[in-house]
Order: C-alpha cells, then structure tokens, then sequence
C-alpha cells in the first residue's frame, strides 16, 4: 500500500463575533494588535510582502498571499518544516461577523505541527477575542 504524499490535513476555527468586520480586519492587520494576540510581527497588507512572526520558541516566515479589505487575508506560514497557507474569511452577520480561519498544508507525517495548530488557534482566537472586548470598552 502507498498513500500519496499530496494528502494534507487542515485546521479551522469559526466563530460568531459581535464586532463589525473594519473592526475585526484592523486585528488580523495592523501590526500593534496582531502582536497583542498572536505574535511579534512586521506585517503589511500588501500581496507578496514577506514578513516574520516571532514568537518566544522561534519564527515563522510569511508571505501575503491575498488581500481583500474586512472580506480575505491569506498568507503563507512556514516554520519547523511546515510549509502551509493560513486564510481568514469575514462573513457580515446581523449581530457581528463570522470569522473562520483554516490553516492547510499539514502533512500526514506532521501530527505534532497539526495538534500544536489546532490547540494554538484555540488561544490566538481567545486572545483576538479579547483584544476586540477591549478595544470595545475604550471606545465606549
């Protein structure tokens, strides 16, 4: 038997947020937030800009894939081997936005990088969620 090394696993996180999709778009893209809750970084919004997400265990190596303003974010993410493509997507709602994150490119033989993504986008989302409840009550 042999399986085909083009077979790869991905991870999404959806969730419903009651925040409008400008507000969400300034956290997946201005550096300051970005690095609030998710890592150090010197991110641009521009397709083809390469950047670094730094981190207190190493760096991950990104290049902007897709920028579509508060609707799609897509870049590539590389790190320890995994070469993947991490895309949000921002669906309007009538009480906030749907945002739905998937990370694809994990490799069968790549169980750890899969479990630590699947555990690790569970906080970042925690911490994204934060920083908007935050953001929220300083506007107020």
């Amino acid at each position: 038997m042999t399986t085909t090394t083009t077979e790869t696993l991905s991870v999404v996180v959806e969730r419903e947020i009651a925040h409008p999709p400008e507000k969400i778009w300034r956290a997946l893209t201005q550096p300051h937030l970005i690095e609030e809750w998710l890592m150090k970084n010197d991110f641009q919004s521009k397709v083809d800009h390469h950047f670094n997400l730094r981190g207190d265990w190493g760096a991950v190596d990104c290049r902007v894939m897709v920028v579509e303003p508060n609707k799609t974010l897509s870049y590539t993410w590389a790190a320890m081997g995994l070469e993947s493509v991490v895309t949000w997507t921002l669906t309007p709602t009538s009480t906030g936005t749907h945002l739905r994150m998937e990370q694809v490119g994990f490799r069968p033989d790549q169980q750890q990088a899969y479990q630590g993504a699947k555990y690790g986008w569970q906080q970042f989302f925690g911490k994204l969620e934060q920083l908007l409840a935050r953001k929220e009550e300083k506007q107020a």
